[in-house]
Formats: structure tokens, C-alpha cells, sequence
């Protein structure tokens, strides 16, 4: 393969089995995520399956700085990009809302405002390249459920930029594709410690969710659905709204406090 890759939030879930995936392709591989001794791990690993180049880039994206940095990083050290794959979250409480404004703010800066960052910084390249933007979003960002409304805002909000992007850079004949990922509950540590207890659903494979999404982008799809059950929900979305609320509300265990 050879292609030249850029992947965000790669040090643990479905990060690093991206980066997994890529290597076995054969890719150049740019890694970035906070915890550096993770990310080297994650790179050895790679290196072991097969990857072309590879290399890690430590940061933190709540730092509007970051993104340019991570950018020009990737570029002196691939000669170019032909995927940036953004996935990175920050973390978030699965809890109800209760008014934290300061951990909305900053978790627009994470999960959206890097986004923008970074795919704005390597947009030139990819333009060069006819390489492929790939925004990994979930189910949140297409319908709001229980117990995410800060982190739902966020991906709602990387739904609408990065589908009126790809309307924009169609008019603009600029050939760069834009892939959303639309993901459902997955078995990585993170989402299964938030949602013990308190979701009845099957949470689906990190490795098999990270193959979706590395196909995806290669075919150039506008949107993948993983695991099926996602495209179900999103389809009866507006046709039966309060049918689908129900379903969703019915894969919680939540009993509301007495006084």
C-alpha cells in the first residue's frame, strides 16, 4: 500500500486498531494521542506488522496549537498525506445533564474545534495528493440518546461541517473525499466502563469497527454504518420518531431517584 497516514486518539480502542490495520497495509503511519508511552507501544506493534514508516507525534488536542503542529509533523516525516483519520474524543461523564458548561467548552475544543484544525491544516496536502478525510462520528451525532448531551453537540456539529466540506470541495473540483463514520456502542474499555450496568445493548468489536472505518476511507464512501443496527436507527430516524425514542430509551436501565 504505502499510503502516507495520519491517525488521531491511536494509543488505545479503536485508535490503535486503525493503526494496526494500516500497518499491516503496509503504510506509512503519523500516530498521535496524549500518553506517549502508550503511543510508543502502539508504534512497535506496528512496526512488527508490517508498516512502511512509522512514527508518533504526542499531543494534546484541548490545545488550540496543536493541530498545526501535528500537521507540519506528519508532513516533514511523510512527504505528504494521502489519509488523515480524525478519531481522538475527550473524556466525558455518561451521566445526565447537570449544567457543567466549562466541560462542554472544552470538550468542543477536543472532539470538534481540532477536527476543524487539523483537517483545515492538511486540506493543501490532501488536495495534492486526491487524498481522503476520514471524521470518525457515532450514532450520537446523528440522533440525540441518553446520557450524552455534550458529547452528542460535538459530533452533531462534525456532522455538519464535515458534510457541508465535502459539498464545498465538490463544487470546487478539489478531488478529497470526506468519510463519516457513524459507530454504534463499541467493546473498547472507555465506552464499556461508561455504559456497565446501565445500557442492555451488544457492544460491537473495536477491530472489526476500525476495519469498517480504514475501508471506508479507501472506497471513498461518504458515510459507513457499523455495526448494522446503527443504519436501522438511522433510517427510521424522521419517518418514526417516536418509535425510535422508545427502542432507544428501552436499552437503558435507569430508574429515576425517589425522594
Amino acid at each position: 500500500m504505502g499510503a502516507r497516514v495520519l491517525v488521531t486518539g491511536a494509543s488505545t480502542g479503536i485508535g490503535e486498531e486503525m493503526a494496526y490495520h494500516y500497518a499491516r497495509f503496509g503504510a506509512q503511519i503519523v500516530l498521535t494521542a496524549r500518553r506517549e508511552a502508550v503511543l510508543q507501544k502502539v508504534m512497535e506493534k506496528c512496526q512488527e506488522l508490517g508498516a512502511k514508516k512509522i512514527f508518533y507525534f504526542p499531543a494534546d488536542m484541548a490545545s488550540p496549537e496543536e493541530a498545526e503542529k501535528l500537521v507540519r509533523f506528519a508532513l516533514e516525516h511523510l512527504g505528504g498525506l494521502d489519509y488523515v483519520v480524525l478519531n481522538h474524543i475527550g473524556w466525558t461523564p455518561y451521566v445526565m445533564w447537570a449544567g457543567d458548561l466549562d466541560h462542554t467548552r472544552w470538550l468542543m475544543q477536543v472532539n470538534f474545534f481540532s477536527y476543524v484544525s487539523i483537517a483545515s491544516a492538511a486540506l493543501p496536502a490532501l488536495t495534492v495528493s486526491k487524498g481522503s478525510l476520514v471524521v470518525v462520528s457515532s450514532l450520537t451525532g446523528k440522533i440525540g440518546t441518553p446520557f450524552t448531551t455534550s458529547y452528542s453537540a460535538t459530533k452533531f456539529a462534525l456532522d455538519g461541517f464535515f458534510t457541508s466540506l465535502r459539498h464545498e470541495l465538490i463544487m470546487q473540483e478539489k478531488d478529497v473525499s470526506v468519510t463519516l463514520c457513524i459507530l454504534g456502542l463499541i467493546d473498547t474499555e472507555s465506552a464499556l466502563n461508561k455504559t456497565r450496568d446501565l445500557v442492555t445493548m451488544t457492544a460491537a468489536p473495536a477491530s472489526e469497527a476500525a476495519l469498517a472505518i480504514v475501508k471506508g476511507g479507501a472506497t471513498r464512501a461518504m458515510e459507513i454504518f457499523y455495526p448494522w443496527t446503527v443504519r436501522v436507527l438511522y433510517f427510521i430516524r424522521d419517518w418514526f420518531p417516536e418509535q425510535r425514542d422508545m427502542i432507544l430509551r428501552s436499552k437503558y436501565n435507569y430508574k429515576p431517584p425517589r425522594d
